[in-house]
């Protein structure tokens, strides 16, 4: 059983960045994608960004060109730096992880972390 823990969210102000961490328990071999969602509340969780085991990136369009997500495998962590942050990017932010390929359903992850909330202020 993956087991995932955040840090790194907190209140800043609009414009502002924060750097999101991830760490995974163990290395999860083979194909799989890990990924990070968010959930305002009122709102359905949705996918911000993606990294699939190749390295390849997929980012939801409200976050393209500010946000970057990555991976350090020998540390099993990993992470969301988050530039240019808008008070519509308050959330908490949730680490999830799968085997096999990504998807933007919150529902096909197996693996989920407590969440780590960010709040931006304008």
């Amino acid at each position: 059983q993956v087991q995932l823990v955040e840090s790194g969210g907190g209140s800043v102000q609009a414009g502002g960045s924060l750097r999101l961490s991830c760490a995974a328990s163990e290395y999860i071999a083979g194909s799989n994608c890990m990924g990070w969602f968010r959930q305002a509340p009122g709102k359905e969780r949705e996918g911000v960004a993606t990294i699939y085991s190749t390295g390849s990136t997929n980012y939801a369009d409200s976050v393209k060109g500010r946000f970057t997500i990555s991976k350090d495998n020998a540390k099993n962590t990993l992470y969301l730096q988050m530039n240019r942050l808008k008070p519509d990017d308050t959330a908490m932010y949730y680490c999830a992880a799968k085997r096999w390929s990504c998807g933007w359903s919150s529902r096909i992850y197996n693996y989920w972390g407590q969440g780590t909330q960010v709040t931006v202020s304008s």
